[in-house]
């Protein structure tokens, strides 16, 4: 099983790990693509004011544009300890036994705009770059990840099952055919539902978590159905393809 979680805007600083080795990445076969998108941040960086252009910053931000002017020689650490936010503080990676860790080596990956998708253990930088973003002389960066990304994390995933979290924009760089997906919904008194926006994040970094931990290895969305209600998430399966988070 592999879970695909979505990478966030925020990160965490510094690092105790050599600076980027794309070389030693899960799915090699995105480094050329990886090396093209690190080098062109770093030379955007020297330019402030198209890096905040391009990124969609603002200039008090000009501490992510130096993040990005220093890629290839900042230290790293795993992906699972760079990325922080909502999604990561119900995920709690912190938290794991040794076990649960090794688990989480396992199963998780993150989406990424940088690099495509990175496994949990991954040793990357402190990066600002977002799936929206179109950067000088690249275009969109759908349009530089379509052909190898998905091919990528079908093979990644060796034939089991995936389980998709991450945003509609990651989720376009590179679909995965076949993969459970999670929508939150709100159910009010009167029956009626909404989707979620703030509480989104929260609520699949607990079924992230739970599907990291658990004992159990899904093969199908009954399988991610039943972990997910273990864990106190109240869940419903419409489809082959899509798991429905249920709160008040």
């Amino acid at each position: 099983m592999l879970v695909l979680l979505p990478p966030s805007e925020t990160k965490s600083d510094g690092g105790t790990d050599a600076p980027l080795d794309l070389g030693e990445l899960s799915m090699p076969q995105l480094t050329e693509t990886r090396e093209l998108l690190v080098q062109t941040l770093v030379d955007l960086a020297a330019d402030p004011e198209e890096s905040y252009r391009a990124l969609g910053l603002g200039p008090t931000q000009a501490d992510e544009i130096a993040r990005n002017a220093k890629l290839w020689v900042s230290p790293t650490r795993p992906a699972l300890e760079r990325y922080t936010g909502v999604l990561f503080d119900a995920l709690d990676a912190r938290a794991f036994t040794k076990a649960q860790r090794s688990k989480a080596l396992a199963r998780l990956g993150m989406g990424s705009a940088l690099f495509g998708a990175v496994r949990a253990g991954d040793l990357i930088p402190a990066y600002r770059l977002s799936g929206g973003s179109k950067l000088p002389g690249l275009g969109t960066l759908r349009s530089v990840w379509k052909r190898e990304l998905t091919p990528a994390l079908t093979a990644d995933a060796a034939d089991g099952l995936v389980v998709d979290l991450r945003s509609g924009v990651y989720q376009d760089l590179g679909p995965v055919p076949g993969a459970v997906t999670a929508t939150v919904l709100t159910e009010r008194p009167d029956g009626t539902r909404t989707v979620v926006s703030h509480f989104n994040k929260h609520h699949k970094g607990l079924l992230a978590r739970a599907l990291t931990i658990s004992r159990a290895e899904p093969t199908d969305v009954r399988g991610v159905a039943r972990v997910a209600a273990k864990a106190g998430l109240r869940v419903e399966v419409p489809s082959a393809e899509e798991l429905v988070i249920l709160t008040d």
